[in-house]
């Protein structure tokens, strides 16, 4: 069963700026990687989703409710981090959580107090006074602490340093286990590595592709590290039409898409003495698809 449900979504801005013809869905239970630069339409695409912008051509939906025609009654149930945080800047971070609560119609609960602890925040403080990674943490707190069945993530990790990552990584983990469906927009490689079922890669507002993990990497230049006796024979070896190659001593890196039997057939006539595949990670698939490092 599809829980989040984008077709044919348009908004153009003008000057190729917006999103075109965005459409990916999202199971019950799953969580869906959704990566893309600044500007390339996460933001956008979200907005939609959450019932801030109306589509000028198509459609999103949550748990089959329109998400411009009935956000309130989708936001009842939704856990959601913005990409830029804003709060009642005169609040503490406890009075805005409070608040949270209230609005939501929902008894306080050792949830809250538990993600308090976990991500070492103090919310007694004033929300204005706060640095950006305190600033994030309300929001996560804000965002899981009525248990939501369905979480929008915009960048949740931003502001946070390599230990609150962690720890935030260890909490989608859980929410995994749990079949929570969540939608997460994020820089972090590792942090999509090592949570998302699939991953969406928007270029230009356009979708680039949608796949899981392991099936885009499979599609892409893979590296292979091939040793040989001696220099000579690496240069030798470089000289092969395998595709592009790096020598660095006696060992040749070399990028192949698809098929490696050629590669094979070439490794029988050297002397070849090691090959390593190192993995490939899914920001080397993404700067692909990016062309290079632009």
């Amino acid at each position: 069963m599809n829980v989040i449900e984008i077709k044919e979504l348009t908004r153009n801005y003008g000057n190729d700026r917006g999103v075109f013809d965005v459409s990916f869905s999202v199971k019950e239970g799953e969580v869906f990687g959704f990566l893309g630069p600044n500007g390339a339409g996460k933001t956008t695409t979200i907005r939609h989703l959450m019932g801030f912008l109306k589509p000028q051509k198509g459609s999103c939906t949550i748990a089959g409710r329109d998400c411009w025609k009935e956000s309130a009654r989708i936001q009842e149930q939704l856990g959601y981090i913005p990409g830029e945080m804003e709060f009642f800047s005169d609040m503490t971070g406890q009075e805005f959580l409070i608040f949270l609560e209230k609005y939501r119609g929902i008894k306080a609960n050792g949830r809250k107090n538990e993600l308090l602890e976990r991500f070492e925040l103090d919310a007694k403080g004033k929300l204005k006074k706060m640095s950006k990674g305190m600033k994030q943490k309300v929001g996560i707190v804000a965002a899981f602490m009525h248990d939501p069945q369905v979480l929008i993530l915009d960048e949740p990790t931003s502001g946070l340093d390599p230990l609150m990552q962690n720890r935030f990584i260890n909490l989608i983990l859980e929410e995994k286990k749990r079949d929570k469906t969540i939608l997460m927009s994020s820089h972090m490689f590792e942090e999509v590595e090592r949570t998302c079922h699939r991953v969406c890669i928007i270029k230009n507002g356009r979708l680039a592709a949608v796949d899981s993990v392991d099936a885009l990497k499979e599609t892409q230049v893979r590296k292979y590290i091939i040793t040989l006796d001696s220099p000579d024979s690496a240069a030798a070896f470089a000289r092969e039409e395998l595709g592009e190659t790096v020598v660095s001593d006696s060992s040749v890196t070399v990028g192949i898409k698809g098929d490696i039997k050629d590669l094979i057939s070439v490794m029988a006539r050297y002397p070849v003495t090691n090959i390593k595949t190192p993995g490939q990670s899914l920001e080397e698939v993404f700067l692909q698809y990016y062309g290079g490092d632009k």
